[in-house]
């Protein structure tokens, strides 16, 4: 989920900038949190590109929302900014479904759980009974609240029925070095973050979030395979333009970036990522978008979490 995709995935300046070449947008908002590099946020030397800066995304998606309906002004958006905040920030300027028509879901990725390589436990199932065998006292990494990673594992602190501390930080790599350094003892994980840690040994890695295996970590099980039945979270990315923009323009942004998502160094770069292209229909894309408002509200409610 966006806001909680740590390290380089579809929102990465390259695979968008392709997205947009395909369509021939000349403005994208970035609805990537800031990072602390200089110049962050999407870049290029194309002329009237713009970038917005903002956490998780809220301002880019109010700049689009309030630009014409031309075409031109589009945003890539990412689970947070679609299905999460409305529930997470007591004062959103902005609506999802009603301030902007969908184009396509262009892919997702799904989150590993994983473990410092010194917890006793070769599976989902030994972690979660080793969890219940001592209620709070192990605890859990994420990029912040409210984010992909600490609302994933809510959900299945829920379903599975284990009690974890939460202990947020500023970012992917520092949640990492934590679960490294055994200050947490689990988090999840995207592909694109811990694949050195996963296969130099020095992470272990039990289950992953999506409803069918990832094509990265083929032996490893999904969750409701390996005990929590109906469990699925990740994170995922879609194209939207203002509301009104004509539907002819929309299938012109549609079929352009439903074309992109054949590129061979789009599709390198998601597979490097462990992110699966998709290329939905408008269509498709509201109803998931409505699905994943309902299930995500109620994660956020029953977690407490809140931004101001």
């Amino acid at each position: 989920m966006g806001g909680g995709h740590s390290g380089r995935g579809v929102h990465d300046e390259r695979s968008a900038a392709i997205v947009a070449k395909e369509c021939n947008l000349r403005f994208v908002a970035w609805t990537e949190r800031p990072r602390p590099s200089p110049g962050r946020g999407l870049r290029s030397t194309a002329p009237g590109w713009r970038a917005s800066r903002s956490p998780r995304g809220n301002i880019g998606m109010e700049y689009v929302a309030q630009s014409p309906a031309d075409g031109y002004s589009v945003v890539l958006a990412l689970t947070s900014q679609l299905a999460i905040n409305q529930a997470l920030y007591p004062k959103l300027r902005y609506d999802a479904i009603n301030d902007f028509v969908p184009i396509t879901l262009l892919g997702s990725a799904p989150y590993f759980l994983a473990v410092n390589a010194s917890v006793p436990v070769k599976n989902l199932a030994e972690f979660i009974q080793l969890a219940k065998s001592k209620p709070g006292a192990m605890s859990y990494a994420s990029t912040g609240n409210g984010s992909g990673l600490h609302l994933s594992m809510e959900l299945l602190k829920s379903m599975a029925g284990i009690d974890l501390m939460h202990v947020p930080y500023k970012g992917g790599g520092v949640a990492l070095t934590a679960l490294l350094a055994d200050n947490v003892q689990a988090m999840f994980v995207s592909y694109g973050t811990g694949k050195e840690q996963i296969k130099a040994g020095k992470i272990r890695v039990l289950a992953v979030s999506s409803s069918q295996r990832s094509p990265a970590l083929q032996d490893v099980p999904t969750i409701s395979e390996a005990g929590v039945p109906g469990y699925e979270s990740g994170v995922w990315y879609a194209l939207l333009a203002p509301r009104s923009t004509p539907s002819d323009v929309v299938k012109r942004l549609h079929d352009g970036s439903v074309a992109a998502l054949q590129a061979k160094d789009l599709r390198e770069r998601f597979a490097t990522d462990g992110v699966r292209p998709i290329g939905s229909t408008p269509q498709e894309l509201t109803k998931y978008i409505q699905s994943e408002r309902v299930k995500w509200a109620d994660v956020v409610k029953r977690s407490g979490a809140t931004v101001e």
